[in-house]
């Protein structure tokens, strides 16, 4: 019913000449973003070397005269997000922020001392802007805790009602709404020509099923961090010892695994069971899952990497864009520069507040 809501009030808009994105791109706008052809791409630079490399591999690989011929069963492409596909500068990934809030200062929960000493310890990181995966690993196990016993709904609404958040840094822009425009229209134009999209992310997976509920990806094509999730009344018996009862609810439970790094390649293997022949990322800890979809394929292959180095629309990193450019370069990655390429990122009325 939701998704019938959203396609009359998207087919409704347009009908009534289409969308403005001079202000940041609502939910709704996004997802009514469509691109079928080269034509169709509004927030790329006109002469985008990246974009114009996207369209020629597109053009090759779904023409059945070509050498390089995919069928559409193997057309698979896998996208990071944070970073992307998405903000993660402002001023860092909004799963973890979401979690600072809920530990620290959600006025409505009480978070143990332990899960506030582990807030304290993340969001220092995230201010101090040194994030470890010891700090991380705080993150998930306190994750977990503060949000245990929330059933998929719970967890969603709560999810949504963040999403409404303003991001820091920045005017006219929502947590919900903080995509970069152009990489969506690269997700609509890829599904248009019949790839099979996943979402590859470090971020907690159900927060990202509902923020990224608007793309055009399924649900169940992204693959994120994990949680386990168990019945209310199950206490410490093994799933395989207990049965779901008509009294039981599922709720969110402990940590399972942080989907980074060579934990993206463990999770697509088993959760696609083929090799992704498009990888799209933006930092080193996208390697793993790069090198898996361009190494030993039986059909052409190609990754594109966004580099973080706009630093008067968004919060760019010049150290570590040099960095990206260079693993990039080393690599024989596409590189995508969100000053030279991005027309637009969020709409022209998201200014950067300095």
């Amino acid at each position: 019913m939701r998704k019938k809501i959203l396609a009359a009030l998207t087919a409704g808009l347009i009908a009534f000449g289409g969308f403005n994105f001079v202000d940041a791109a609502t939910r709704t706008e996004i997802a009514a973003i469509q691109v079928k052809k080269n034509g169709d791409f509004k927030y790329w630079a006109k002469d985008s070397v990246a974009k114009q490399k996207l369209v020629e591999y597109v053009k090759d690989v779904t023409n059945p005269k070509s050498k390089n011929f995919i069928p559409v069963a193997d057309r698979i492409a896998v996208f990071d997000v944070d970073g992307t596909i998405a903000c993660e500068t402002a001023p860092f990934c909004f799963d973890f922020m979401m979690f600072v809030h809920r530990a620290l200062d959600d006025p409505n929960y009480i978070a143990s001392a332990q899960d506030r000493e582990n807030g304290e310890a993340v969001k220092a990181a995230i201010y101090n802007h040194k994030m470890t995966n010891d700090v991380r690993r705080k993150h998930c196990a306190s994750n977990a805790s503060v949000f245990a016993g929330m059933t998929f709904e719970e967890f969603a609404e709560y999810t949504r009602n963040f999403l409404n958040t303003p991001v820091e840094g920045f005017d006219n822009l929502k947590v919900g709404e903080a995509f970069y425009l152009p990489m969506i229209e690269v997700i609509s134009y890829l599904k248009a020509n019949d790839f099979k999209i996943f979402l590859v992310s470090g971020a907690d997976r159900d927060y990202m099923r509902v923020s990224a509920e608007i793309l055009p990806v399924a649900g169940d094509n992204m693959i994120g961090t994990d949680y386990k999730y168990v019945a209310t009344n199950q206490g410490d018996k093994d799933g395989m010892d207990y049965t779901l009862s008509a009294d039981d609810k599922v709720v969110r439970g402990e940590f399972v695994s942080k989907d980074i790094n060579m934990n993206k390649v463990t999770n697509m293997a088993r959760e696609i069971g083929k090799k992704p022949v498009l990888a799209f990322g933006n930092s080193g800890g996208d390697s793993s899952m790069i090198n898996f979809a361009l190494r030993d394929n039986k059909y052409r292959t190609a990754a594109f990497f966004v580099i973080c180095d706009d630093t008067e629309r968004e919060f760019g990193n010049v150290d570590k864009a040099n960095k990206c450019i260079k693993l990039a370069d080393d690599n024989g990655w596409i590189k995508i520069s969100m000053r030279d390429d991005f027309k637009t990122i969020y709409g022209n009325n998201v200014k950067r507040v300095k």
